[in-house]
């Protein structure tokens, strides 16, 4: 089947952020391929977004996107009857080739989508803010990630901090003289697991996850150093949430607020089953794109693993649905 088959092929193309330009190639030739007229939006040296629309309507009303980038390590396709496996299947490379089918089909009933693919989603969204310079007047963004082809009624924020604790160096022998920023910084790590975390009826808790820790000099040195990056999954405005972080730490440790993505509501459409999106994507930098909505094939829960992988069944689900949803927009 072409849409499994367009899948496979571009997985096998690795484009871990940010080495994107040989899948950006070749989905400028294939667009071009079936009619469409494809550029590549320059973003970061011979990193570039590709961007197509129809002869026939070059300023069209919705835009299908979603990002070319994948997280490490490569992984080649393979299949068996039911799924699809490698990098990217899911997380995004399923969801272009869905979409790119979907544009199809909608032209031949005289519906005409654009199709914006993006670099650097899993890093920084670099492509989204670049393009966000460049919009096309579009009503309404469809931009895909892995919900199970359910709609996203909303979208989870991200707040990154990083804690940095100084202390004095000393021999290990003599802790008296010396003072430990290690120690500083388990008492706040242990203060903010204490913290008890906001929580949204409809859309979950707010989480927290110690994702790095570095410091220290060596086992029988005091440590002068520590430090902690940590990951807040929003469901809401984050500024209660940074006074209490940073009142929680108190002496102990800097607080350095590095990044924030907002927490999101989406449009949904009657019909379609809906889910929270626990995770951030690129819509937050694509805000002069249009209305944004929120879905795709495969599970955010097998993304980034190393069996990834994206049931054949939603792949053909999803093609339906977003031509589904295009009309029901448009209309």
């Amino acid at each position: 089947m072409e849409l499994f088959a367009l899948t496979r092929r571009l997985i096998d193309i690795e484009s871990i952020t940010p080495n994107e330009s040989a899948v950006g190639d070749f989905l400028c030739d294939e667009l071009g391929r079936r009619g469409l007229e494809a550029r590549k939006m320059p973003v970061e040296g011979a990193r570039a977004n590709v961007l197509a629309t129809w002869p026939e309507h070059a300023r069209p009303e919705i835009v299908f996107s979603t990002h070319m980038d994948t997280v490490p390590p490569f992984i080649a396709s393979s299949e068996d009857d039911g799924r699809i496996y490698g990098r990217g299947a899911c997380d995004a490379k399923g969801i272009i080739a869905a979409q790119i089918l979907a544009a199809e089909k909608l032209r031949g009933a005289g519906v005409f989508v654009g199709l914006l693919f993006l670099v650097g989603e899993e890093r920084d969204s670099i492509g989204a803010k670049v393009a966000n310079q460049q919009p096309m007047g579009a009503r309404f963004m469809i931009n895909g990630e892995p919900t199970e082809n359910k709609l996203a009624l909303a979208s989870k924020g991200a707040l990154h901090v990083e804690l940095v604790a100084r202390g004095k160096m000393a021999h290990s022998a003599y802790p008296e003289l010396g003072e430990s920023a290690i120690d500083k910084l388990v008492e706040a790590l242990h203060r903010l697991h204490a913290m008890k975390l906001p929580e949204g009826a409809d859309v979950g808790p707010c989480t927290k996850n110690v994702g790095l820790i570095q410091g220290g000099r060596a086992p029988n040195v005091i440590s002068d150093f520590a430090k902690a990056d940590l990951f807040y999954r929003l469901v809401g405005p984050a500024d209660t949430l940074r006074r209490e972080i940073t009142e929680a730490v108190g002496e102990l440790a800097e607080v350095h607020f590095t990044r924030e993505t907002p927490f999101l509501r989406l449009r949904t459409l009657d019909g379609l089953p809906t889910m929270v999106a626990a995770f951030t994507t690129d819509i937050p930098s694509l805000t002069n794109w249009g209305e944004p909505l929120l879905l795709g094939p495969g599970s955010i829960h097998v993304a980034h693993t190393e069996g990834e992988f994206v049931e054949k069944a939603q792949l053909v689900e999803a093609v339906e649905i977003y031509c589904a949803m295009a009309r029901r927009l448009r209309a």
